[in-house]
């Protein structure tokens, strides 16, 4: 709890309570730099919300959210339950401070497990996901990777564990994710500095729009695309603004398994 978490420093920038003075600390030495890292965040919030609406309509009622952090207000089950309460959700993070505040959360919540993994290790993720949260694989999932893959730096593959979460899977799965932008607004690139500071939390990799482009490798990538958060698939949400500059520092995507 003396340290900072990515988990619970997303929490602080969503203007959640599940934080500590570690993490605030952090938090507000990243908005020196970057301000506008909290409206972001909640782009991100609200891509989420509209990505799981769009795989609910699509027939899927299985999701699997790695880096999940704390599932507060308007989290995946919440989202997921409005258009089928049958939905199962299994949340994965691997700080243990993030897990058992999760678990105190959904306390009494059908359908929805909390459990203890790094998504650097799918075989494991996706064993415990299976025994501990009913995920059923001979199903189509939906693999949630929002806002996490660039704390996964180039030398654990990245594009390899989208792969590896995806060939689990059957035919009719997803995957859906959002990553920060190397080649969007230059300020932004000192949140990465910060991030990659000793007692920062985690280390942070921006990647190009090329690069994260890369991570679907051969699923097909759902219309509207690789696009800046704000404007994938607007329609879905309230009050979304698609008017952002072309240099948003942001993308996401929503990619099949056929």
């Amino acid at each position: 709890m003396t340290r900072p978490s990515v988990a619970r420093v997303y929490d602080y920038y969503l203007g959640g309570s599940h934080n500590f003075a570690s993490d605030r600390a952090f938090a507000r030495e990243v908005l020196r730099v970057y301000p506008e890292l909290t409206a972001i965040s909640r782009d991100n919030r609200d891509f989420m919300r509209r990505a799981v609406l769009y795989l609910c309509s699509q027939g899927v009622d299985q999701f699997l959210d790695l880096g999940s952090g704390i599932p507060t207000a308007g989290n995946v089950h919440e989202v997921a339950h409005t258009v089928n309460p049958r939905a199962r959700v299994v949340y994965v993070d691997h700080d243990p401070v993030a897990v058992t505040h999760s678990r105190a959360l959904l306390s009494g919540t059908g359908g929805v497990v909390a459990i203890s993994g790094d998504l650097r290790e799918p075989r494991l993720v996706l064993r415990d996901a299976m025994l501990l949260g009913d995920l059923d694989l001979t199903r189509p999932v939906a693999v949630l990777l929002v806002s996490v893959l660039h704390f996964v730096g180039d030398q654990r593959g990245p594009a390899e564990l989208v792969a590896a979460y995806m060939n689990a899977t059957v035919p009719g799965s997803y995957v859906a994710l959002s990553h920060a932008r190397s080649d969007g607004k230059r300020d932004a690139a000192a949140t990465e500095e910060v991030y990659n500071r000793s007692r920062s939390p985690s280390p942070m990799q921006f990647r190009s729009t090329g690069e994260i482009q890369a991570l679907f490798g051969d699923l097909t990538v759902v219309d509207p695309g690789v696009v800046h958060l704000p404007r994938w698939r607007p329609e879905l949400g309230e009050d979304a603004d698609p008017e952002v500059g072309e240099d948003y520092p942001a993308l996401a995507g929503v990619g099949r398994r056929d």
